[in-house]
């Protein structure tokens, strides 16, 4: 211990090159902080993730010079459910194919990488390159994430927004044909899958169109255009600012409207004016027909169902009365 009492102390040797220091001057502090939180993978420089990300950048900027007007296809596989597009997508072999059928505008066609062909996707192919539109083969993730994970079979097409029609273009429909009209009119009926399922079986019993409301009800979207399988391309779609003063126009053209209720006054089947002028309306499955709509009508049908049955899905309702239509004026066209 006598020893280590003797021991210097810890002093500085004259010469060095710094002087004795009073208090620490933050120095402390500020090597306590460090360099702060570790930065992301992706913002550093030489991660693989920053490149990812750098890539992903310039997919973007490229495809929003397509969809302003640039060189190359307009819009592109990147839709997004957030803000509006000017576009629409129409998914899986059949709704494409009777899209190219129809010779409906175009921008351009999606195919997923290692399609398995078949006769549908060699017909999809040979018009399209008849026609000289954009084909751009991508993975199926993207296709997935284009078509808001409908069932797309591999196939996606691009085309312009629904151009729809005037309710006097749907009148015009049946004169050109020299057939009395047979219209649907749907209210409040906001699935665009029951819009499509409506549209497949207007265009299979012969209905010359279909009038929907401008709000609070479906239109023709990708869903629409793939449950129709191809018949939005076939059968025009009208809009109404207001359903029930379209209606009261019809009437004033000379057609007869019907309404569908499970409180109908008659049945489908015993409709008398089947054979004549026809507006057939379907209410949605929880509310059915609002009260103005209703009011409207000359008459309201039902369609006998088992009591056990509460209600019929508006699209199966509709193919049911067009059905009954079509037989009455089948029958009316035979005597």
């Amino acid at each position: 211990m006598a020893a280590n009492a003797k021991r210097p102390g810890a002093v500085r040797k004259a010469g060095s090159k710094k002087g004795p220091q009073v208090g620490t001057g933050g120095h402390g502090r500020k090597a306590l902080q460090g360099r702060g939180p570790t930065p992301k993978a992706e913002d550093r420089q030489y991660h693989p993730a920053h490149k990812r990300k750098a890539e992903a950048e310039k997919r973007e900027v490229a495809g929003g010079r397509r969809r302003s007007g640039g060189s190359g296809a307009p819009g592109g596989p990147r839709s997004g459910r957030t803000g509006a597009r000017d576009f629409e997508v129409v998914a899986g072999r059949n709704a494409v194919l009777e899209a190219l059928r129809t010779d409906m505008p175009v921008s351009t066609l999606y195919l997923a990488t290692r399609l398995e062909a078949d006769d549908r996707t060699r017909e999809i192919l040979q018009i399209a390159s008849g026609r000289g539109y954009n084909l751009l083969e991508v993975t199926k993730p993207e296709l997935d994430r284009m078509t808001d994970g409908a069932v797309h079979q591999g196939v996606a097409l691009q085309v312009p927004p629904y151009v729809y029609r005037d309710v006097d273009d749907l009148l015009d429909a049946a004169a050109a044909a020299g057939v009395p009209p047979l219209i649907v009119a749907l209210d409040g009926v906001t699935d665009p899958r029951n819009l499509g399922a409506v549209l497949r079986s207007a265009g299979a019993f012969g209905a010359h169109g279909v009038l929907v409301p401008e709000r609070r009800a479906a239109g023709v979207t990708a869903s629409a255009w793939k449950v129709s399988a191809g018949a939005a391309a076939r059968v025009p779609v009208a809009r109404a600012t207001n359903l029930t003063r379209a209606l009261e126009e019809l009437k004033k053209a000379g057609c007869f409207v019907v309404g569908l209720d499970a409180g109908g006054d008659t049945e489908v089947g015993d409709v008398a004016f089947a054979a004549d002028p026809l507006v057939l309306v379907v209410g949605s499955e929880g509310k059915g027909l609002s009260r103005l709509v209703r009011e409207a009508c000359d008459v309201v049908a039902s369609i006998p169902i088992a009591a056990t049955t509460e209600s019929l899905n508006a699209a199966v309702a509709g193919g049911i009365a067009l059905y009954e239509v079509a037989r009455r004026r089948k029958e009316e066209a035979a005597k």
